[in-house]
């Protein structure tokens, strides 16, 4: 009810001040309690006056008056969540919620499986659950099942501390060293930047401050420079081998293309990575080689500076006694 009153004055000049009559200054030097009523009434007017913040403001613009109100002014907070949610672009969302049905898909009906038996072999052996029965594993699928076993270390470096979201990536992180880029396709779907600033007490606790190290960014790049080499410099007849299991095995088909998917989604956390830490100037060259598999991120890995230098300050304490 106040605020319609003052939205229906504000709309109309001020009237000029009447003159007291007569009778009304008998009555005021005949009462003295009124001067003391008027007092109270003056006291009343400037506490309102100084909480005018409750009070719509009027602006006048030509011929009329603008009326504004804070009653029931938007939290900025809430409208910019709400204008993020709102203009965000759902068309990759939706491309790779695509790409990771088609994917699924084709591993479970598509994909060739034409010696399952020996596909249950070469992981028993792969898990250290067969004894040395005398035959040879392949070094290159060797290569392969070790590798993959350090790609979900180096997506967890890229992703959380800069390719956060309001979707935590942890899980995702976590059931990748089990389902490889099936199970971070996800994540990608579903993450919406820009990734929330990290505070310098995060960096300082588990798993951040192991996944910013330039120990675990080192230990990762050696483990798979050397197991690259050992996958490479093999037999010459390794590699027809490998191509005829990758014709024939579910299990090494659908691990290939797992190694092939996360080598071309590298490229792009390593970029977002590089621009969150304002280091595009300077590391824009690792750019390039971040295309090679796995030897490309590992080595930005090593050489990014620490997200420390860019990190948001701890909130600090308040200092008004009322709270």
């Amino acid at each position: 009810m106040l605020e319609s009153t003052n939205l229906i004055s504000c709309n109309f000049l001020r009237l000029p001040p009447l003159k007291p009559s007569r009778r009304a200054l008998t009555l005021r030097e005949s009462s003295p309690n009124l001067a003391i009523v008027q007092s109270k009434f003056l006291k009343s007017d400037q506490i309102l006056h100084r909480n005018n913040r409750r009070f719509p403001k009027c602006e006048k613009k030509g011929f009329f008056h603008v009326c504004k109100s804070s009653l029931n002014k938007p939290d900025p907070e809430k409208t910019t969540e709400f204008s993020q949610d709102e203009g965000r672009d759902w068309s990759s969302s939706v491309l790779l919620f695509a790409l990771w049905g088609a994917l699924l898909y084709y591993c479970f009906n598509l994909a060739p499986d034409q010696t399952p038996t020996q596909d249950l072999y070469f992981l028993k052996k792969l898990l250290n659950l067969k004894g040395d029965d005398g035959f040879r594993m392949n070094q290159i699928l060797v290569g392969l099942w070790y590798i993959m076993g350090l790609w979900p270390l180096v997506y967890g470096m890229l992703l959380l501390p800069t390719g956060r979201s309001k979707t935590p990536a942890w899980p995702f992180v976590v059931l990748s060293f089990f389902g490889g880029v099936y199970a971070l396709l996800p994540y990608f779907a579903l993450w919406n930047p820009p990734s929330p600033p990290v505070s310098e007490s995060e960096l300082r606790q588990w798993p951040l401050n192991i996944l910013e190290s330039k120990v675990t960014a080192g230990a990762t790049l050696l483990a798979g420079l050397g197991i690259i080499l050992y996958a490479v410099v093999g037999n010459a007849g390794d590699w027809k081998e490998f191509y005829q299991y990758f014709r024939e095995s579910k299990f090494i088909h659908v691990t290939s293309l797992d190694f092939c998917l996360l080598s071309a989604f590298a490229p792009f956390w390593v970029y977002n990575d590089m621009t969150t830490r304002k280091w595009f100037d300077k590391g824009r060259w690792l750019l390039p080689v971040s295309v090679v598999p796995f030897l490309g991120p590992s080595l930005y890995l090593l050489l990014r500076p620490a997200l420390s230098e860019t990190a948001a300050p701890a909130d600090p304490v308040s200092s008004d006694p009322s709270q």
